[in-house]
């Protein structure tokens, strides 16, 4: 019983070091990587305490083999924006000025309930209330009220050099204006860090180099 109580303090403390590398959201937060990462974990860290034969050097190798595969993912990601679309996904509409997208609730395989659900937990009861819904890469749902929208929100139409189709649609507007709107700054797609547009057509843009 000794042996196993030592053991389980010293994975314990070498899994919140480990977390603490990772530099991890909440569980709610996790995007399906950091979920994969946090359930492996889990597994290996719970074996090593089941099994006193199993030494403890075969439980903390493995969890440190993890954490550098997240860590070296999460700089890939950083570098290759198309590779972190890829792993994480992008954010998707599926209300717009209280039209619900039912061709994107099938995709994501979200049913109106769900949706409904995460409504009520906005002090939402009424779906022609909501502008947008949009559901973010971790899987929860946001709502914008059309009472709380600014008169003229921007849109987030570029990030990280990629063009963001769920902005152009927030603000009705074509890849082509916003590839405009880039070369008249005299610059290219894969220098802008953030381009936002509010409908009116004033736009702010950042690029890779800019400061602020």
């Amino acid at each position: 019983m000794l042996v196993i109580m030592i053991r389980t303090v010293i994975l314990y403390t070498v899994i919140i070091l480990m977390m603490r590398l990772m530099g991890k959201k909440q569980l709610g937060e996790l995007q399906p990587s950091e979920l994969v990462t946090t359930i492996l974990i889990s597994n290996i860290a719970t074996l090593s305490i089941e099994d006193p034969t199993i030494p403890m050097l075969l439980g903390i190798v493995p969890v440190l083999m993890i954490v550098c595969i997240d860590v070296l993912m999460s700089v890939v990601m950083l570098r290759v924006p198309r590779f972190r679309s890829v792993i994480t996904g992008s954010p998707k509409i599926i209300v717009s000025d209280g039209v619900i997208d039912r061709a994107e609730l099938r995709r994501l395989r979200y049913t109106i309930d769900d949706v409904l659900e995460a409504m009520r937990d906005h002090d939402i009861f009424d779906i022609s209330e909501v502008r947008y819904a949009i559901v973010e890469t971790t899987g929860k749902i946001n709502f914008l009220r059309k009472e709380d929208c600014p008169t003229d929100p921007p849109c987030v139409v570029v990030k990280d050099g990629m063009i963001e189709r769920s902005g152009l649609a927030m603000c009705g507007m074509t890849e082509q204006k916003v590839r405009d709107i880039i070369r008249g700054n005299g610059t290219e797609l894969s220098e802008v860090f953030l381009l936002t547009v509010k409908s009116g057509g004033d736009y702010s843009i950042i690029r890779r180099g800019d400061k602020a």
